[in-house]
């Protein structure tokens, strides 16, 4: 595919059919997503689906390069997080009563659509601004991205690469589909029936777990091991915890703790990266891109309009959607704050857990100004969806680093298809609860997120754990350990963990068997295609179960 790059609009790369197949693509994948979200509480990365169906789509049109594909794929998945953003919280309106079953679209369907706008805006802004520092300073795995990239260009290269690639995808595919769809493996290996202990059947999870490598793999598997073997198990047993539900909810405030520790090392670190360069006398502040770095003294650079225009837009959007002006404001600060969160965890673990963003973001708020229910769970919805849509943004930024892809032609791309994803993700969220009629814990559509957030509305289960877990959080990280990697590991089931290690393990023998070779990629390329066959084969299931209403 070594054809010339197209041209559209003066943007290099850009092409006009990328950006309709994208955002055609954009709204079947949203759609899809808002089911999978509400139907199955898991919203699986579709960036490698869109991958291969966008190499699919353009090559049957003409001839193409590996840059439109990326292009088109970032549109076309771009909706799919805004879904997931808005599955993760706002069925909390119904858990609470709030609204009740099929409730009006007309007069609601504006408050829904104006705070996904918002959080999609704010979420392309921040990646935007955050780009460099992720994908070209620190240079973080983000292994969604890896793999896509992976992907794009062995269907490009062919042989052995290609082979490799589409090998472990289809056994991958093949094994996803007899665990989710035939039902003749489980879904998880257990030690034994009474213990919370085993390891996830997911091929995704080994291949993730091979991408990020040992070290990320093994911090998240020791907060795992703290938390899952020692903290539950033996915390009630040695008189440390009143029962196991009391050390659960010890180890869900330390993870999320360790998390936004991570977030506050962050900013930690930019202060003093801010503070060390005026001392030097260095008029440079850090910047998103060598553009807003040439032209730093310009008020007009376009970067900087595009990140004002963008967050001024924003904020108009929240305050259509109810929320008041001072919360509205600091709504926006806050998903700047946990936006280097997010962009760390996803890069780190390929894990976004957006609920927890928001649940972080509307608690912070409720310190500084009153706010009721409704107003909480939009707020928990726009950082939701503007956290998992810079993710989303990411991995396609590091998918586009590995291919050469012109960033610029990217974000536009994103918000695109970001737009007709927002439309179809806000109907969708009426539309599917409507059809069952109810949402909750013991309904068709369990929604567990939702769920989580709603308990979490009143406040953090042990504040003094959680504070504790910040400042150790924010230290570690302060002293370089992958700290996001670790709270993941404590917050999240052991199951998804030990798999994870299981990948990670897998890389350590396989870089000391041919000495970390930079020239033979081929487990990478091998561990995308695991990635890609469940995540192809979950979406597929998805849209079937979608049309068919299974």
């Amino acid at each position: 595919m070594n054809n010339q790059e197209r041209n559209f609009m003066g943007v290099e790369q850009l092409s006009l059919r990328s950006l309709i197949i994208g955002s055609l693509g954009s709204c079947v994948i949203t759609a899809s997503s808002m089911y999978v979200a509400l139907r199955m509480s898991a919203l699986p990365w579709p960036t490698i689906f869109v991958a291969v169906l966008s190499m699919g789509l353009l090559k049957l049109f003409g001839k193409t390069t590996n840059n439109e594909i990326n292009i088109t794929q970032t549109a076309m998945s771009a909706g799919a997080m805004v879904a997931g953003g808005l599955a993760f919280t706002l069925p909390g309106l119904w858990i609470m009563g709030i609204w009740k079953g099929s409730v009006s679209i007309s007069s609601n369907y504006v408050k829904v659509l104006s705070i996904a706008v918002a959080g999609m805006l704010l979420g392309s802004v921040t990646s935007y601004i955050l780009r460099y520092r992720y994908i070209l300073k620190n240079s973080l795995p983000f292994p969604i991205g890896q793999a896509a990239a992976e992907t794009i260009k062995a269907g490009d290269e062919g042989g052995k690469k290609s082979i490799v690639l589409f090998g472990t995808m289809l056994i991958s595919t093949i094994y996803t589909f007899l665990r989710d769809q035939v039902r003749l493996v489980p879904d998880a290996f257990m030690f034994n029936k009474y213990s919370p202990l085993g390891i996830w059947n997911s091929p995704m999870a080994v291949g993730m777990g091979y991408i990020l490598g040992t070290l990320y793999t093994g911090v998240w598997f020791l907060g795992a091991l703290f938390s899952h073997v020692f903290i539950i198990p033996f915390g009630p047993k040695l008189g440390l915890f009143a029962d196991t539900t009391a050390a659960s909810s010890f180890t869900t405030s330390a993870g999320i703790g360790l998390l936004v520790g991570t977030g506050l090392g962050i900013l930690l670190g930019i202060i003093y990266s801010y503070i060390k360069k005026f001392k030097n006398r260095q008029k440079d502040v850090y910047s998103e891109n060598a553009e807003t770095l040439k032209s730093k003294k310009n008020i007009f650079n376009p970067s900087r309009i595009l990140i004002m225009s963008g967050t001024f837009i924003a904020f108009i959007f929240t305050v259509v959607a109810g929320i008041p002006v001072l919360p509205s404001i600091l709504l926006i600060i806050g998903i700047y704050v946990v936006s280097l969160m997010a962009a760390t965890i996803t890069g780190q673990t390929g894990i976004n857990p957006m609920e927890i963003f928001g649940i972080i973001v509307l608690l912070a708020i409720r310190i500084f100004a009153k706010i009721d229910a409704m107003d909480a769970l939009m707020i928990a919805a726009c950082t939701a969806i503007a956290s998992g849509f810079s993710g989303d943004l990411f991995n396609d930024y590091k998918a586009g680093q590995v291919l050469g892809t012109n960033p610029k032609a990217q974000l536009i791309s994103q918000i695109v298809g970001g737009l007709f994803g927002t439309i179809v993700a806000s109907l969708a969220l009426f539309a599917i609860i409507n059809q069952f009629g109810e949402v909750g814990s013991e309904t068709a559509l369990p929604a567990a997120q939702a769920t989580g957030v709603s308990a979490m509305i009143n406040g953090i289960g042990n504040p003094i754990v959680f504070g504790i877990a910040v400042g150790i959080g924010a230290l570690l990280y302060l002293l370089g350990l992958p700290t996001a990697t670790l709270g993941i590991g404590v917050f999240l089931p052991f199951t998804i963990s030990s798999a994870v290690f299981i990948g990670g393990v897998i890389r350590f023998i396989s870089d000391r068997v041919r000495k970390k070779s930079s020239d033979d990629d081929t487990g990478t390329v091998a561990a995308s295609g695991l990635l890609g066959g469940e995540g192809i084969t979950g979406v597929g299931i998805a849209l079937v179960k979608m049309f068919t209403r299974g």
